[in-house]
């Protein structure tokens, strides 16, 4: 019987019968040892290979068995990681350890001053393992309340005939109870550490309060102390069931074409209508519009809310209808820094700049001046920082090159308020006259400037000065700068002198300023030559055509006059003598008569 179920196991398949007949195979092993039988060769190797399958068998199902374990093991854990919600309770009250009766009693508002404690009798020996938690009750789903839980270990004697609790909230009365234990526990457990626990005191998310404990009667010098905040509406499972932390959730859709924002409210108050609007945010969220109201009893719970700029302080706004509702906001826009550098306004009177933040933001402003290379270098002793105060620069020359730069972070933008010289005071004018380059300094205003004759290096944005002088130009009167006699490709070197802040001007000439000819010069003798040449041809060819037109006269009337006699080819006209005769000249005779010989027309 055993040799047929061996066999039996070696013909089966090895994933199912050898997990079935180990136990059989082992026994049958164990009776033939004991029997000194001898196994064939066949039956050896037989029994060796089952003894594989079986050995790999046993370590596939530990390993699935430990892989299933430690599934389970890390799902729970990562069920108990995840779960953030607080302890719910049924009803409040104060629970002692089993043979402790107690029972709450009225506190005494004016309690008596408390009593010289026995010897050994302190805070120490009697309170043990103080403990400060929160629990939930709940009467509905957004409905639920808040408990502050107090759990002591005390040592009890026959001295200590209960507990007060105390919990203190700054601008608020404190809140005690006194809790009284029968004669009969205290003087059966007198010397036993009993445990006392309470979880009646109301408390509000975000709450701080002091706690205090004493004993009853109470002993100077025997009183726990602490301190408990109790956990905010950032909480999840506060924000969904506490009224007092339920704020709606906002989602919103922009569109930026019509500029509206599309917002859809949920998890809001059920029984309440609430309120939505649009506000720039500071210390506090400042309105900008008026409020939108979602009825409690619409289907869709969203809105439309317009804005006219993508600022990052502007945020949406939403409260439930109830007084003192907390809220909610979201920001939109909150990254695009780049809507606050705008509004730059310049007093041309005073000759001040400004610029005030509308949104709270930390930033440096400093006054910069544009190169080519489109690189703003900062002006010295110009730089502000700014939160939500209006910066002001005063006497600032209103130059296309000065400008201004922000910086927050490790971002910098710039804005060039002057650059389309609406404001701008003076300029240089370069005019050209008989070869000469003419500079003239021209300003709306009376004022000072520094004037310098500087050469610019090969390759160098640098300019060396090379001679300076103070220059004081009147409103409205052009100033010629007197550069004669420089060399070429020179530069001036132009700054405003009675301001505070102002850009450096740098004007190259290209052509020196030497005399050199004059294209008119040229130019008219080339006109002159010209215009002769035209009337010459003209007058030639009006000779040629009045020549042209005689002569075919001349042939028309040679034509029409023919000699009967036959000799004579040619009969010379003599009918019109007078239009032949052309000052006493000789006109010859036409092509088309065979006679060679001149006809002489003497005038009369």
């Amino acid at each position: 019987m055993h040799q047929d179920q061996i066999n039996k196991g070696a013909s089966s398949p090895s994933g199912y019968l050898s997990h079935k007949t180990q136990p059989h195979l082992t026994l049958s092993l164990s009776l033939r040892a004991t029997k000194g039988e001898k196994f064939t060769d066949n039956e050896s190797q037989r029994s060796r290979a089952e003894g594989k399958e079986v050995c790999v068998l046993q370590v596939k199902m530990v390993l699935w068995v430990a892989l299933l374990m430690s599934h389970c093991y890390l799902g729970l854990n990562g069920a108990a990681s995840h779960s953030t919600g607080l302890e719910r309770i049924e009803k409040c009250g104060t629970r002692c350890s089993k043979g402790l009766q107690c029972k709450p009693k009225p506190h005494n508002w004016f309690p008596p001053r408390c009593l010289n404690p026995a010897e050994g009798l302190n805070h120490s020996s009697v309170f043990h393992n103080m403990n400060l938690s929160t629990v939930m009750s709940c009467k509905g789903r957004q409905k639920c309340s808040l408990h502050l839980r107090i759990k002591t270990t005390l040592k009890l004697t026959e001295s200590i005939h209960g507990v007060s609790i105390c919990t203190d909230t700054a601008g608020m009365m404190a809140n005690c109870q006194m809790f009284r234990f029968r004669r009969m526990s205290t003087g059966q457990l007198s010397g036993l550490q009993v445990e006392v626990e309470n979880d009646c005191t109301d408390i509000s998310p975000g709450q701080h309060m002091k706690v205090r404990v004493n004993t009853v009667p109470s002993y100077c010098g025997v009183t726990w102390t602490g301190t408990y905040d109790a956990p905010d509406c950032i909480s999840e499972d506060l924000s969904r069931h506490v009224p007092e932390c339920i704020t709606g959730r906002l989602s919103y859709d922009v569109n930026p074409q019509k500029k509206e924002l599309s917002v859809s409210v949920s998890d809001m108050l059920d029984d309440q209508d609430y309120h939505l609007r649009l506000c720039r945010k500071d210390f506090i969220c400042i309105g900008t519009g008026p409020y939108t109201l979602i009825k409690k009893g619409e289907h869709i719970k969203s809105a439309i809310l317009p804005y006219s700029r993508p600022l990052p302080c502007l945020c949406i706004e939403g409260w439930s209808a109830v007084m003192d509702a907390p809220r909610v906001q979201v920001c939109p826009f909150k990254h695009r820094l780049e809507e606050l550098w705008f509004g730059i306004n310049f007093d041309s009177l005073e000759e001040t700049l400004s610029w005030e933040p509308l949104c709270p933001e930390t930033a440096v402003v400093v006054l910069c001046q544009k190169r080519g290379d489109d690189v703003c270098v900062d002006l010295a002793h110009s730089s502000q920082n700014v939160s939500r105060e209006k910066i002001t620069f005063t006497k600032v020359d209103p130059h296309p090159h000065l400008c201004m730069k922000f910086t927050t972070g490790h971002q910098s933008w710039t804005r060039c308020p002057f650059v389309d010289a609406r404001f701008q005071a003076w300029e240089v004018v370069v005019t050209r006259q008989q070869g000469q380059e003419d500079v003239k300094m021209l300003s709306q205003i009376t004022a000072t400037f520094s004037v310098g004759l500087c050469v610019k290096s090969e390759g160098s944005t640098a300019c060396q000065i090379t001679n300076t002088h103070t220059m004081h130009v009147e409103r409205h009167k052009a100033v010629d700068l007197n550069l004669s006699g420089e060399q070429c490709n020179f530069c001036i070197q132009v700054k405003r002198l009675d301001v505070k802040f102002a850009a450096t001007v740098i004007h190259c000439l290209e052509q020196c300023n030497q005399t050199s000819w004059d294209l008119t010069w040229v130019i008219l003798p080339a006109a002159i030559c010209l215009s002769g040449i035209i009337i010459f041809t003209l007058a030639l060819h009006v000779l040629l055509t009045v020549y042209q037109r005689r002569k075919q006269n001349m042939n028309r009337g040679c034509n029409s006059e023919k000699r009967t006699d036959p000799a004579s080819d040619c009969v010379v006209p003599v009918l019109q003598t007078q239009p032949a005769l052309h000052g006493g000249f000789l006109i010859p005779d036409s092509p088309q008569c065979g006679n060679t010989e001149k006809a002489n027309l003497i005038s009369d």
